[in-house]
């Protein structure tokens, strides 16, 4: 029973992940269009949840932009993200990446909502913004790309580490060894689908049906049995985005 707890797919892909052990899906939104697309999606199938966000690389359309989807949401948006800062593409300018990651985090604030956030060699102005507007009680580092300082830095704030097939590539030891000292009561395991397929499948578009297989890979990091991952990811996602249903 696994949760792919970071994903940007359309109902296509909700049953093979059912067929491969993945019976929950958080299919996360990166602007106003993503984002109504993944209520659509999540409204349409079982065991399936949305975020609404603006990512780093559209934070010039502005916070406003995503805001009524959150005011007339439904029980399906668990979340907001995924949002924060990318220096690594800076597709969008700096000060409005910074100014739309505050925005966006007290959004949650104001809503209730878990924080998703995305930061790629931005992890000082990720601090700075935080410590500013203060850290969600229920927060997500998606995708991480850490090592065990940012792990440690990231843990002390009160937020979950979400790991996707990143952690399989052979040039990630610094992922893995965030994998390995991260508690499992603040553990994720994440596609990012379509994007970041896990060894042995590079090259191919990402599917949700491979979180067993990212799963897999933290397990061996950690030098535990799969299953525990499995167990704590499903217990740690039902808790960080208060999944019912």
């Amino acid at each position: 029973m696994w949760t792919d707890s970071h994903c940007h797919v359309d109902g296509d892909a909700v049953a093979p992940a059912r067929e491969a052990g993945v019976t929950r899906i958080v299919v996360v939104g990166t602007d106003a269009s993503w984002s109504a697309a993944a209520i659509e999606v999540a409204n349409a199938n079982e065991g399936v949840w949305a975020t609404v966000g603006l990512h780093p690389h559209d934070a010039d359309q502005g916070a406003a932009s995503i805001e009524p989807l959150l005011v007339d949401r439904g029980p399906k948006v668990v979340a907001v993200g995924e949002c924060g800062l990318d220096y690594h593409y800076d597709y969008s300018p700096r000060p409005a990446q910074r100014e739309a990651f505050a925005a966006q985090i007290a959004l949650a604030h104001e809503h209730d909502l878990a924080l998703v956030i995305h930061t790629r060699e931005a992890w000082d102005d990720t601090w700075a913004v935080l410590r500013a507007e203060g850290i969600p009680a229920r927060t997500v580092f998606h995708c991480f790309t850490g090592g065990p300082d940012e792990a440690r830095r990231a843990l002390e704030l009160g937020a979950m580490l979400s790991f996707s097939g990143i952690v399989t590539f052979p040039g990630a030891s610094d992922v893995r060894a965030a994998a390995a000292l991260c508690p499992l009561d603040r553990l994720l395991v994440e596609t990012d689908a379509p994007f970041l397929a896990p060894v042995p499948h590079r090259g191919k578009p990402n599917s949700p049906a491979l979180v067993p297989v990212v799963g897999a890979a933290v397990a061996a990091a950690r030098g535990c049995p799969s299953e525990d991952v499995e167990r704590a990811t499903w217990a740690n996602s039902e808790e960080i985005f208060r999944l019912a249903g």
